[in-house]
């Protein structure tokens, strides 16, 4: 079932300076060991080397979006159930239904608040193992 805590983080979004945020908030405040990307295709190849316990995707990326992502990622060995949660600018409840009922574990809305970050992630971990 791999890791019993909460150890190591992919996050992509096609924002660097969004990336710089979330990964400075999640090293710092949660202690997480963090890959960031740019892209769905640079997430897809960092993902067998980097093997997260956790993945962070931004809905709307330019190559693949957050969804394709995903779904790309669960048909890989290894990775069918490792939390996703999703980035995302959108607001409008139907889309967040959407994104929720894509098997996302979460789903944070931009702007989020970086000091809460790390302690959002962990509570999305926590639940996802049932804990």
């Amino acid at each position: 079932m791999g890791t019993i805590s909460l150890q190591r983080i992919l996050l992509a979004d096609d924002e660097p300076d969004l990336l710089e945020i979330a990964r400075i908030a999640l090293e710092t405040l949660g202690g997480y060991e963090v890959a960031t990307c740019g892209s769905g295709e640079e997430f897809l190849r960092l993902l067998p080397i980097f093997k997260p316990d956790l993945v962070v995707i931004d809905v709307l990326m330019p190559d693949l979006g957050g969804l394709e992502v995903l779904e790309k990622m669960r048909s890989m060995d290894g990775f069918e159930s490792v939390p996703a949660v999703f980035l995302t600018g959108l607001v409008l409840a139907r889309d967040l239904e959407k994104l929720r009922e894509s098997g996302a574990a979460d789903v944070i809305t931009k702007p989020f608040d970086p000091m809460t970050l790390a302690d959002r992630i962990g509570g999305v971990w926590k639940g996802a193992r049932g804990k």
